[in-house]
């Protein structure tokens, strides 16, 4: 199969090309570039050629020749949402449409969007499938249940959309992202051999590392038709909903020595429980090979490798907000996030 990653150069992109081209799957990538010098390690894998183009340039003619695209370059959290709400529905919805559009018009004939557990919100402590109210808190997630919506409406005979609901992601990426809470306290614990809670912890959140994320979207790739077409996924597995202090205990418990310390309750009101029985129903092949404290021990091993200094750790491209921050201040990128000199040239800037 002939497929087209968006994103191929960020957090899950770096792993996800390798993952697919490894299966036998022609793979090529397109990326904006906005992350392009986070790199931590090197993995010795072979990576697909990616082309310099933002998602809101792609039209039908740069899909053409696909028979999938995997759909993973957005804003991609909540606090770059918020930065400026207004331009993350530009991105993360208005562009996020119109590449499906453009697929559709091109003739490709699976779409598959990584959408987010984020869209669950606030609530209960029930578990959350995929048929339970969604009550998105951010611009991030509003757009993720926006893109849902619409792409769904797009679906047809020849058209089949996927969306997978990923937990939060963890784990090792040779572009690494050190603002996803797994990630964070683990950079934490390695370079000061103590995680300060900002809150009590009490928030629930579920994870899935990266590498299991690459093997739903490669499934739902590969599945029959009929078993995926125009659905929506939750993707992690259900012994991994941990409250926040839950999952600062296992990061402590990775790296000897370190103390974990807490504040009080937080004013955030974002704490989900997940469901993740369908896509096991639908896509039988699907399980999370990894879990938490094997994810911190990953991330462990890694800087043990490569001697992470604190200063590393808090490089401003491994960080969402703070690289965007950095790219705007420069003037590398205008005030709607393209670049104002070809991209390779400024990314490596």
């Amino acid at each position: 199969m002939k497929v087209l990653v968006t994103g191929a150069e960020g957090y899950i992109g770096a792993v996800l090309g390798p993952y697919l081209a490894e299966r036998g799957h022609d793979v090529s990538g397109l990326d904006c570039g906005f992350y392009r010098n986070g790199w931590l390690y090197e993995d010795g894998r072979r990576r697909p050629p990616v082309a310099a183009m933002d998602i809101r340039q792609v039209d039908a003619a740069d899909v053409v020749d696909f028979d999938a695209v995997v759909h993973l370059a957005e804003l991609s959290n909540d606090p770059l949402g918020e930065h400026d709400p207004q331009l993350t529905y530009a991105i993360n919805h208005r562009g996020s449409l119109e590449l499906a559009r453009a697929c559709q018009a091109a003739g490709v004939s699976r779409f598959v969007y990584t959408s987010s557990c984020s869209v669950y919100g606030a609530g209960s402590d029930d578990a959350r499938t995929e048929a339970s109210e969604v009550l998105p808190q951010t611009a991030y997630a509003r757009c993720k249940v926006l893109v849902e919506r619409d792409v769904q409406a797009l679906a047809d005979e020849r058209f089949t959309p996927v969306f997978l609901r990923n937990a939060t992601a963890y784990g090792a990426s040779p572009r690494m992202r050190f603002d996803i809470v797994l990630n964070n306290l683990a950079g934490h614990a390695w370079t000061s051999g103590e995680i300060k809670m900002t809150s009590d912890g009490t928030p629930w959140r579920p994870l899935v590392h990266v590498e299991d994320i690459c093997e739903a979207i490669l499934l739902a790739l590969e599945a029959p038709r009929e078993a995926v077409h125009n659905q929506v996924f939750n993707v992690g597995s259900d012994e991994q909903n941990y409250r926040i202090r839950e999952i600062a205990e296992i990061v402590a418990e990775a790296f000897p020595g370190c103390v974990v310390t807490y504040g009080p309750p937080s004013a955030d009101n974002r704490s989900y429980r997940v469901s993740f029985g369908k896509i096991r129903r639908h896509l039988p092949g699907f399980r999370c090979r990894w879990t938490a404290d094997r994810g911190a021990r990953q991330l462990r091993e890694i800087f043990e490798s490569i001697a992470m200094s604190k200063e590393v750790f808090n490089y401003r491209a491994f960080t969402r907000l703070q690289q965007l921050k950095y790219l705007v201040a420069t003037r590398q990128i205008d005030e709607q996030f393209f670049f104002r000199e070809p991209t390779g040239r400024a990314a490596e800037a």
